[in-house]
C-alpha cells in the first residue's frame, strides 16, 4: 500500500472521509447529558471523599480512582470544545472549554493552539513538533546513533515507563502548565491565558481551603489529579507511539493513512471506554476532528475501511511504552535493542 491510497480504493467502500464528514456535528441534547454527567459525577465523587477522609485515609484510592476517571472524561470534553465539535456555537466551546481547564489544570487556549498543531505534523517525519513533545513523536534510528553518548542516555530516560508514564504526567499538569513554558511570545492571547487560568486556580483553591482546610484539599485533589494525568497522558502516548504506527517523510505522507495506520484504535472494556469519552477510535478522531465523541464509535461502525486500523487493548497498549524508535529501513517503531548494537547503547 503507498502513502496516497486507502483501503476504499480498492474495496469498493466508501471514502472513509465522506463516512466522517456524515458525522461531524454536535448534538446539543448529548452534549449536555454528557457534560452534566461528567461533572456532575466528579463533584460528587469529590464531594463523597470530603466526607469521608474523616472516617479513614486507607478507604481513599477507590473512590480517587472513580474520581480520575470523571476527570479524564471531563478533559475529553475540553478536547471536543478545543476542535470545535462538542458544541455547534464557537462561544458555548470556548466556556465550557475554560470550565473544563479549571478542573484538569490545561489552560485552555494555549493547550488547544498547542493541540492543533499536533494535528497539522502527526506521523510527519519532516514536520515533527518541538522535543517537548516526548509523547506523540519520536527520533528515528539514524538520529538516535548520531546523539551523543550524555544526549542518548536523557533521550532514554525521559522515554522510560517510570518516568514519562508515572513521574512525569503530573508534573506537567500541576507545575509545567503553569507557565507559557513552550509557547512563543507572539502567543499572547494563550500566554494571558495561562496567568489568568492560575489566577482563577489561586481563587478557587483558596476558596476551598479556607472552607474544608489546605490539608482536605491537597488529600482529595492531589491523588485524583495525578492519577488523571497518568492515564490521559498513558491514552495519548499509545494513540500515537505504537510498534505498528505509521511514520513517513513528507513527500510520501498523506492524511487519510496517517489517520488509519498512524493513530491506534485503543479497543477498550465497555466501562473503560465510557469513562476515556471514546478516544480509544483515535484514527477517526485524526480522520476528522469535528466529530464529537461520543458519535466516534457510530462512524467507526459505518464503514468497514474504518475499521483497518492497528487495533490494541489495554493489555497490549500497556506493553507499547518500549517502542521508542522509528526505523525506517523496517517501517515500524522498535526498542533500543532490537536494532542497535550494545556498543552504541553504553
Amino acid at each position: 500500500m503507498t502513502a496516497v491510497d486507502t483501503p476504499a480504493a480498492h474495496s469498493g467502500q466508501e471514502d472513509p472521509r465522506v463516512t466522517a464528514a456524515r458525522f461531524q456535528g454536535a448534538v446539543l441534547r448529548t452534549s449536555i447529558g454528557q457534560a452534566v454527567t461528567s461533572f456532575g459525577g466528579f463533584f460528587c465523587i469529590c464531594a463523597a471523599m470530603y466526607l469521608a477522609i474523616d472516617v479513614s485515609y486507607w478507604i481513599m484510592p477507590v473512590p480517587a480512582l472513580l474520581g480520575a476517571g470523571f476527570l479524564v472524561r471531563i478533559f475529553i470534553i475540553q478536547h471536543d470544545c478545543g476542535h470545535g465539535s462538542f458544541f455547534g456555537s464557537r462561544r458555548a466551546n470556548h466556556a465550557l472549554g475554560v470550565a473544563c481547564s479549571l478542573l484538569t489544570l490545561a489552560p485552555y487556549a494555549a493547550w488547544r493552539r498547542q493541540h492543533a498543531g499536533h494535528h497539522g505534523v502527526w506521523n510527519d517525519l519532516d514536520r515533527r513538533l518541538s522535543g517537548a513533545d516526548i509523547y506523540s513523536s519520536c527520533l528515528t534510528v539514524v538520529e538516535y546513533e548520531a546523539m551523543g553518548m550524555w544526549h542518548r542516555r536523557g533521550y532514554r530516560l525521559t522515554r522510560h515507563a517510570l518516568v514519562s508514564n508515572i513521574l512525569l504526567p503530573p508534573l506537567i499538569f500541576i507545575l509545567l502548565y503553569r507557565l507559557p513554558f513552550d509557547m512563543p511570545k507572539t502567543w499572547r492571547r494563550e500566554r494571558r491565558a495561562v496567568y489568568m487560568t492560575n489566577l482563577a486556580l489561586v481563587a478557587g483553591i483558596g476558596g476551598l481551603g479556607s472552607l474544608v482546610g489546605f490539608d482536605r484539599v491537597a488529600a482529595v485533589q492531589l491523588p485524583i489529579m495525578m492519577l488523571a494525568s497518568i492515564i490521559g497522558v498513558w491514552l495519548f502516548s499509545v494513540q500515537h507511539r505504537f510498534e505498528h504506527t505509521f511514520w513517513a517523510r513528507h513527500g510520501e505522507w498523506s492524511f487519510t493513512t496517517a489517520s488509519l495506520r498512524g493513530s491506534s484504535y485503543l479497543k477498550l472494556p465497555p466501562i473503560l471506554q465510557w469513562f476515556t469519552g471514546n478516544i480509544g477510535f483515535h484514527h477517526i478522531h485524526h480522520l476528522n476532528p469535528r466529530i464529537p465523541n461520543y458519535r466516534l464509535q457510530a462512524c467507526q461502525d459505518a464503514n468497514p475501511t474504518l475499521r483497518t486500523a492497528p487495533i490494541l487493548t489495554l493489555r497490549s497498549g500497556l506493553e507499547q511504552w518500549r517502542y521508542v524508535l522509528w526505523d525506517e529501513e523496517k517501517g515500524r517503531m522498535v526498542r533500543y535493542n532490537s536494532n542497535l548494537t550494545k556498543a552504541r547503547l553504553t
